[in-house]
């Protein structure tokens, strides 16, 4: 009866934006107001607003964009990295080969006032151009529970993390990323195979799941030669 409820709202809501716009009470390029407003002034929450966006996108009534946020660019490219570097890095058509360095468990007391837990498993990996140049390391932190513990002994699966926190019941929803530059330090300067102190860009990207729990602490080091920030601002619907 909850799910045939939450139906019933999402095509509420699907109806209400299509007679809008059907009667011309949103023209071509009309922009909606964000998701918060949005919501309130339909009476439903957000997640039943997204779906309903989501359902009037595949019927092409609105066309959604990612503007107003920043995304990292390889050599240009816009990367979607919901599905992982390797996945977005490969949608570029780079050829590039991924290096798992390291997977085991760690404590990092520092990260304990942010997450709640100091715990973490962390896979370690090194990113190379076909020429062989190092182009990124990264560290990923994940919570030591819900079976993840196991990892540094069963390995992941498909040699893949998003696949493998999937099949722990991880997946991502929403985050934030930050991104800025640092020289690195001894030990990653010799993985990079760079002058210690050589600057690179830094990345952290924090995910957590659709129940709010962490799933995923990036640490990352991309060569500013390939990488870049892109940032667009405004919105469209």
């Amino acid at each position: 009866m909850i799910k045939q409820a939450r139906f019933n709202k999402k095509q509420q809501v699907v109806n209400e934006l299509v007679r809008q716009i059907e009667n011309g009470l949103m023209e071509d390029g009309y922009v909606l107001p964000d998701e918060d407003q949005l919501a309130q002034e339909l009476g439903v929450n957000r997640n039943t607003l997204r779906q309903a966006l989501t359902e009037l996108e595949r019927r092409k009534y609105i066309a959604r964009s990612s503007m107003g946020g920043s995304v990292v660019t390889f050599d240009g490219i816009p990367l979607d990295q919901k599905n992982g570097w390797a996945q977005a890095l490969a949608s570029t058509g780079a050829r590039i080969h991924t290096e798992q360095l390291k997977l085991e468990s760690v404590d990092r007391p520092e990260l304990t006032l942010r997450f709640g837990l100091s715990h973490f498993i962390m896979l370690e990996r090194r990113r190379r151009r076909s020429d062989g140049t190092a182009i990124s390391l990264e560290r990923s932190f994940m919570p030591a529970t819900g079976g993840l513990e196991g990892l540094p002994r069963i390995g992941m699966i498909d040699d893949s993390l998003t696949i493998t926190l999937a099949a722990y019941g991880f997946i991502g929803d929403h985050g934030d990323q930050w991104i800025g530059a640092e020289p690195l330090n001894e030990e990653d300067a010799q993985l990079l195979g760079r002058p210690a102190g050589t600057v690179f860009l830094k990345t952290l990207r924090t995910t957590y799941d659709r129940h709010g729990r962490l799933m995923e602490h990036v640490e990352s080091w991309l060569d500013p030669t390939h990488f870049r920030m892109h940032h667009s601002f405004g919105a469209s619907a």
